[in-house]
C-alpha cells in the first residue's frame, strides 16, 4: 500500500472538531461468543457519526481560494452533517443537496450549523447529480463522501485509535461497507503496519457493492439497493476506496435485514446505546464470522460507525431482532377445523412460549394458523416443525418470508372468496408527503386493487403490498404498464404466505 495514506493519516487534523472515541469492551456479546469483543464507538462524536473525520479533512486541506468559494456536498445525512460542522468550524460558506426523503431530523441538524439545504429528487443518486452541477456553476468544490483520498484518510484516524487503544494481538477489525471511504482509510493503515490483522467487511445482501465488485474483480453497479440500512446504500464503491480495497480486505460478509436488528439489539444490551442500521452492520458480520469459522478466544474489534437513528424506526427493529437473533421463528400451521383444534395444537406446542397467534376460517374442513413460537434455548426451530409434523399437522415456516414478516402478520384476515385474477406485487416509493395518495392515483386510474397494506417503519422508502385484478384478456396490457410504472416492484402472487393466508 502507497506510503502517501501512511502520511496522510497520521497528519490528519482531524481532532479539530472530531473526538477520540472509546474502544469499549463488550461483556455480554463477548461471553456469549466466547471472544474478547470491542466496539469502536464512532457513533459517540459530536454528529453522531465517523463521517465528521473525513469531511473535515477534506475541507481543511483545501486552498483558501477554494475555502473563499465555498463547498457543496450530497447525503442523506451522516456526511452532510459532517460537512455542515466542518464548514462551520472553518467559518466558510457550505451548500448540501439532500433527497426530498430525508428526515425532518436530519434536515435540521445540517441547517442549524449554518449550511443551505437544498432539497432534491428522491433518492441519493438524485441528490449527488444535482449537486455536481450545482458545485460547476457555482464553483464551488464538491465533498465526496467517500471516493477522495482526503476523504479517506479522515476516515483512517480511527485505525490509529485503534491500535493505540488495543493492547495486544489484535485477530480482525469488523468495518461497515458502503462506498467505501471507511474500510479503505482504516485498511490503509492496518496493513501497511499491521499485515496480519485481518480486515473484514461487512455488508447488507441487498447493497453488496464491494463484494460484488471483489468477486468480478471490477467496479460492478448494483441495479437496485435495499433501504433498510441507508448509510450504506450504496449502487458502486468508489474508485479509489476500491484501487485500496482489492489490496487490503481479506474477506467481506453479507448481513440480512434480521441479522442487522439482532446487532442493533446487542449493542444496546451492552452499551444502552442504539445505533442505526448502519452503525450495527459491522457487529451483524462479527457474529456470522464467529459461527462461519468457529473461533474462540480471539480479541475482535467492530466499529459502530452512527447512531443518527429515527425514533419511528424501532419498533421494526424491536420486531424483527428476535428473528434475527434466531429466538423466534414464524410457522403457517394448518389445523383441522373443528371443535378442540386450537387446545389440540397448543398442547402439542408444549411449554413454548407463542408471541403471536393469527386465525381465519379457510373452510369447513381445514384452517391456516399464523404463529409466532418463542425459542427457549434448549429447543431449536427444526425440533417444533418435526414436533408438529409427527402430529400430523402440515407446517410451513415463514421465518425467511419477507412478505410475511413485513405485511402478512399484520393483515390476516381471511380469504376473499370473490376476488377473481388477483396477483399480488410488493412496491416501494419514497416516503414524503402525498407520497402514498400519488402512488393509488397511479394504480388506481387503471386497475382495479383488490388489496392493500402500507405500514409505516420510518425509513425513507414506503413499502406498499397490494393485490391487484388482471383478467387474462387484460395481461398483455398490464405487462407493458408496469414497464411505463415508476415505482420499484416485485410480484409475489407464488408466495406461499399470501396462497394460505389472504388469496
Amino acid at each position: 500500500m502507497p506510503k502517501r495514506y501512511l502520511e496522510k493519516i497520521l497528519k490528519a487534523p482531524v481532532y479539530d472538531v472530531a473526538k477520540e472515541t472509546p474502544l469499549e469492551y463488550a461483556p455480554k456479546l463477548s461471553l456469549r461468543l466466547d471472544n474478547y469483543i470491542q466496539f469502536k464507538r464512532e457513533d459517540l462524536q459530536p454528529v453522531f457519526s465517523f463521517k465528521l473525520r473525513g469531511a473535515y479533512n477534506k475541507i481543511v486541506n483545501l486552498s483558501q481560494a477554494e475555502k473563499e468559494k465555498g463547498v457543496i456536498a450530497a447525503s442523506a445525512g451522516n456526511h452532510a452533517q459532517g460537512v455542515a460542522l466542518s464548514a462551520q468550524k472553518l467559518n466558510i460558506k457550505a451548500v448540501v443537496v439532500m433527497p426530498k426523503t430525508t428526515p425532518d431530523i436530519k434536515v435540521s441538524a445540517v441547517r442549524s450549523r449554518g449550511t443551505q439545504v437544498i432539497l432534491f429528487g428522491d433518492s441519493y443518486d438524485e441528490a449527488y447529480t444535482h449537486a455536481k452541477e450545482l458545485s460547476k456553476s457555482g464553483s464551488m468544490t464538491f465533498i465526496h463522501p467517500y471516493d477522495d483520498p482526503e476523504v479517506i484518510a479522515g476516515q483512517g484516524t480511527i485505525a490509529m485509535e485503534i491500535i493505540r487503544q488495543h493492547s495486544g494481538d489484535l485477530h480482525a477489525i469488523f468495518i461497515p461497507v458502503g462506498g467505501g471511504g471507511l474500510i479503505a482509510g482504516v485498511s490503509a493503515y492496518i496493513k501497511h503496519l499491521y499485515p496480519d490483522i485481518k480486515i473484514i467487511g461487512v455488508e447488507p445482501e441487498d447493497a453488496a457493492c464491494l463484494h460484488s465488485a471483489l468477486q468480478s474483480n471490477r467496479r460492478i453497479k448494483i441495479k437496485q439497493v435495499g433501504l433498510f440500512a441507508d448509510g450504506v446504500a450504496v449502487r458502486q464503491v468508489g474508485k479509489e476506496p476500491f484501487r485500496i480495497t482489492r489490496q487490503t480486505v481479506d474477506e467481506v460478509i453479507l448481513a440480512n435485514t434480521d441479522e442487522i436488528c439482532a446487532a442493533i439489539k446487542d449493542i444496546f444490551d451492552d452499551t444502552r446505546s442504539i445505533v442505526e442500521p448502519a452503525g450495527a452492520l459491522a457487529v451483524a458480520g462479527l457474529k456470522k464470522y464467529v459461527k462461519q469459522h468457529a473461533i474462540t478466544g480471539k480479541n475482535l474489534v467492530a466499529i459502530n460507525s452512527g447512531a443518527n437513528m429515527n425514533f419511528d424506526r424501532l419498533r421494526h427493529v424491536a420486531e424483527r431482532a428476535e428473528l434475527g437473533e434466531k429466538h423466534e421463528i414464524l410457522l403457517a400451521v394448518t389445523i383441522p377445523e373443528q371443535l378442540g383444534s386450537f387446545k389440540k395444537f397448543c398442547k402439542t406446542l408444549g411449554q413454548s412460549n407463542i408471541t403471536e397467534f393469527n386465525y381465519r376460517y379457510a373452510d369447513s374442513k381445514q384452517a391456516h394458523v399464523f404463529v409466532g413460537i418463542e425459542l427457549d434455548g434448549q429447543t431449536s426451530k427444526n425440533d417444533i416443525i418435526r414436533q408438529l409434523e409427527s402430529n400430523k399437522y402440515s407446517v410451513i415456516d415463514m421465518s425467511d418470508n419477507e412478505i410475511a414478516k413485513l405485511h402478512v402478520r399484520y393483515m390476516v384476515g381471511g380469504h376473499a372468496s370473490k376476488v377473481e385474477n388477483e396477483r399480488l406485487f410488493r412496491f416501494t416509493f419514497p416516503e414524503r408527503p402525498g407520497a402514498l395518495l400519488q402512488f393509488l392515483s397511479c394504480i388506481g386510474n387503471h386497475w382495479n386493487i383488490s388489496m392493500f397494506h402500507y405500514r409505516n417503519h420510518g425509513a425513507a422508502y414506503g413499502r406498499v403490498l397490494a393485490g391487484i385484478q388482471v383478467p387474462p384478456e387484460k395481461n398483455s396490457d398490464f405487462q407493458e404498464f408496469l414497464k411505463t410504472f415508476d415505482y420499484r416492484h416485485q410480484e409475489e402472487t407464488d408466495n406461499p404466505a399470501y396462497q394460505l393466508f389472504l388469496n
